[in-house]
């Protein structure tokens, strides 16, 4: 049987590697498959290793992504491997604590496989990649729903489907190597792995909107004060924090809110303080995206006062750059999620997944903005006005 890593898409023929551009900003933040070869296996120095490795020591079980070389990005394989290891997790006794983490400095997780996901869609093979995204939303609420203390360290860049993995963790570490945004509508997708519905119970006024349709990146302390993570590290006090999960008491409680008490108290004593505030920015974002009844209301809001504010151009620059199609759908998943629970914004999201890799838009993006790396997307429809009412593809 034919693997998704055996496709041979003629979109990559240019980069066979397939490997995705960190830029600055507006950063794109989608992980890549770079290489042919085993889905559940990575190569260092010639000794293959698993893509997902997992260390039991004391009341701690480590689950590590392995595939530093393309950003720890998630193939279909990696998730089924960390759904093991958090089931197996539940069932030891004397697991208190679960660590997620990436191997190496860049990233935690740089997002899913593009690479297969594009190849599947280019060949008309939907289905491949409808089964990757349903797996991926599984885990995820999964871990939203996880019964015992989880807790991630997103050092480097957690964007997309990282920041999924993120998101359910009662515990999330960032550290000044961290970046974390949601840049799909910059390559014709939209904000997923329940983003439309958690960022509203983590992020301040506006946020949501402003990080969901925008793609901005936030950088070390700004990702807790977003509430995108819960604590700030200095990277190279990782290793220590590491150490002192391990010596959670075997004898806690193994229930979570035990568990979770026990490990932010460990947490909030080794961190860094005060993260700084940015309230000036906090009220320009709430003014501008919050209470929204429409894209459009955001669009004519931000054109009012672009002339005495640089940054209100910026971001209406930014806007123009990004798929119209992808920027509707966005919004209205935004509107549709905030506040319901999190099965149904899965739910949804997964109909938004399949209409959207359908579209002409996303191989589009993927195009231009990941193989061509930084060419102008030629976006169909090319205005907002101009997309249909998508409302009624997720209902």
């Amino acid at each position: 049987m034919r693997t998704p890593l055996d496709t041979k898409c003629h979109l990559w023929e240019k980069d066979a590697q397939g490997m995705l551009p960190i830029p600055s900003a507006p950063s794109t933040g989608l992980g890549l498959e770079a290489r042919d070869g085993e889905e559940n296996m990575t190569e260092f120095d010639g000794v293959a290793e698993p893509v997902v490795k997992t260390d039991a020591e004391g009341s701690l079980l480590t689950i590590q992504l392995n595939r530093p070389r393309v950003l720890n990005s998630l193939n279909l394989d990696m998730i089924r491997m960390i759904r093991v290891s958090l089931e197996k997790a539940i069932s030891e006794d004397s697991c208190k604590c679960v660590l997620l983490c990436g191997v190496g400095e860049r990233a935690f997780c740089a997002g899913g496989d593009i690479k297969m996901l594009t190849c599947s869609v280019t060949e008309g093979d939907f289905h491949t990649a409808e089964r990757f995204f349903e797996e991926e939303y599984m885990l995820d609420l999964f871990m939203h729903q996880f019964p015992k203390a989880l807790v991630v360290i997103a050092d480097g860049i957690t964007m997309g489907g990282g920041l999924g993995l993120a998101a359910g963790a009662d515990v999330v570490i960032a550290t000044q190597r961290t970046r974390m945004a949601m840049p799909e509508t910059g390559i014709g997708f939209f904000p997923d792995v329940g983003a439309t519905g958690w960022l509203f119970t983590k992020c301040p006024k506006g946020y949501p909107e402003f990080l969901g349709l925008t793609g901005y990146e936030l950088k070390g302390a700004d990702t807790v004060h977003c509430g995108m993570a819960s604590h700030l590290f200095r990277s190279e006090a990782l290793e220590g924090l590491v150490e002192a999960l391990k010596t959670l008491p075997e004898s806690l409680d193994a229930e979570k809110e035990v568990g979770r008490t026990a490990v932010c108290s460990l947490v909030k004593d080794r961190c860094e303080k005060p993260i700084p505030s940015s309230s000036h920015r906090d009220r320009w974002i709430e003014k501008h995206f919050s209470n929204k009844s429409s894209l459009r209301e955001i669009l004519d809001s931000l054109h009012g006062c672009q002339s005495g504010n640089p940054f209100c151009q910026d971001v209406l620059q930014n806007l123009a750059k990004r798929s119209p199609t992808a920027l509707v759908l966005s919004f209205e998943l935004l509107r549709l999620n905030e506040g319901r629970p999190l099965e149904q914004v899965f739910q949804v999201e997964r109909k938004a997944a399949s209409f959207m890799i359908r579209h002409p838009d996303y191989l589009e993006g993927v195009r231009a903005q990941v193989i061509e790396k930084g060419h102008r997307p030629r976006w169909n429809p090319k205005t907002i006005e101009e997309v249909q009412d998508l409302r009624k593809i997720l209902l």
